[in-house]
């Protein structure tokens, strides 16, 4: 039995951490083919930060409250639901909700908890991976044998992606932002880690590669759109998910046409429900055995209380952390 009302963490309005809020709510119900989550822990993510500051609103008919990524235990089954029971560990992607006691998600985007992670790395998984499965492998096409580059490559997203090559049998280059980052990147399974502060990543790829690298992972953009295109090897694949240095590039595209590039990219959130369902099949086949393997580990940097998330969201904001930051809410 749900109970009526719930802790969650609430945006009060657009700005900065001291917005996020503790505040009292209904529990959700769940809907057809949904599922209700007595919520242990949250992962945060850059989409929360912008959404907090009024850049990223939630879709039509998904949650107001900040939180892409959650684990914890079923507590409540919606008409239609076969695949989960009352009381099963899981983790999920979440189209917003999860700084809060209970979550109502689709039960296809819900994920077993890995054997041989607790519920705060589980926490830690969803966003980081469906968002990388779907941009590196099915968007870039990445193979096994080929050379990918991951910017960012100590955040939440690089230390997810880079392992995740690396499992699926990639060369792995990753860029960060100092020495203790680099070895971060090295030691998760990058075979170089490049430090943008002292190094350009174009000149050590051409330096290191024959012709460049297959694919590349980006959230920079900006200048780095230009860059990323000089560090393609011909046919590469040039995959968005964000713009932190703005969304705005002069390129010269006539390496595009020479290289027969691609540029592509994607958000997940607004994705079809039916999408992340695929992607979450594709994860429990392909993802999910190197997970409990030990091949795929989530790094968590801190831990914060739920109404602590304003701190946690100054942690993320000082781009100090290597991995990713997670609400224990239970």
């Amino acid at each position: 039995m749900l109970p009526e009302s719930m802790t969650c963490v609430e945006i009060s309005q657009p700005g900065g951490p001291e917005v996020l809020r503790p505040a009292t709510r209904p529990t959700p119900q769940p809907g057809k083919g949904q599922v209700v989550i007595k919520v242990v822990a949250a992962g945060i993510n850059r989409p929360d930060v912008l959404q907090r500051a009024g850049a990223y609103p939630a879709p039509p008919g998904a949650s107001d409250l900040p939180g892409l990524e959650v684990s914890g235990t079923i507590a409540a089954l919606g008409d239609g639901v076969t695949a989960w029971a009352l009381g099963d560990s899981v983790c999920a992607l979440t189209a917003g909700g999860g700084y809060a006691q209970y979550v109502a998600v689709d039960a296809r985007h819900c994920l077993p908890v890995p054997k041989g992670l607790d519920m705060i790395q589980a926490a830690a998984l969803p966003e980081t991976a469906f968002t990388v499965w779907h941009n590196i492998f099915e968007r870039g096409q990445l193979q096994a044998g080929e050379r990918v580059l991951i910017h960012g490559g100590a955040g939440g997203i690089g230390t997810t992606a880079i392992q995740m090559a690396k499992a699926l049998g990639a060369t792995v280059f990753a860029t960060a932002g100092g020495a203790a980052k680099c070895k971060a990147c090295v030691e998760l399974g990058a075979d170089r880690a490049i430090d943008y502060t002292a190094e350009d990543f174009v000149e050590v790829i051409k330096a290191e590669t024959k012709g460049g690298v297959n694919v590349i992972l980006d959230m920079i953009g900006g200048d780095y759109i230009a860059r990323n295109v000089r560090a393609l090897a011909a046919d590469g694949r040039l995959v968005s998910i964000a713009f932190l240095k703005g969304s705005t590039a002069e390129i010269n595209f006539m390496p595009v046409m020479l290289k027969r590039l691609t540029l592509t990219g994607s958000t997940l959130r607004p994705q079809s429900d039916d999408a992340k369902a695929r992607m979450a099949e594709s994860l429990r086949e392909k993802v999910w055995p190197q997970v409990e393997s030990g091949n795929i580990r989530p790094v968590v940097h801190a831990t914060f209380g739920l109404a602590d998330a304003a701190e946690a969201h100054r942690l993320m904001e000082a781009n100090t952390h290597i991995g990713k930051i997670v609400l224990i809410v239970a």
